[in-house]
């Protein structure tokens, strides 16, 4: 092993070398201070908004579930179908 080559390398990239660092100044009494645009502040109302929405719109359920148990409920292959496949395609960023 050749140790005048690891110095040479240690040059290369300052190894060992004291580093002069600049000097800062040091800014007293300052505040940080954090503005939200009108943007974020409507996506926070959106946010809130769905967030105090319910999940399920009980209406409707109880309208399905009262055609289910009657047996009137009646829902078409095709149309299943066709938005079966929408949703794929959605999905798949076909859409």
């Amino acid at each position: 092993m050749r140790i005048d080559a690891i110095s040479q390398i240690q040059q290369v990239y300052g190894v060992g070398k004291n580093r002069k660092t600049a000097n800062t100044k040091r800014v007293s009494g300052g505040r940080d201070a954090v503005e939200i645009s009108s943007i974020g502040k409507d996506i926070q109302m959106a946010k809130s908004a769905v967030k105090a929405a319910p999940d399920v719109r009980e209406s409707k359920v109880a309208d399905i579930k009262k055609q289910i148990s009657s047996g009137t409920y009646n829902v078409s292959g095709e149309s299943f179908a066709d938005k079966l496949l929408a949703k794929y395609n959605e999905a798949a960023g076909m859409a």
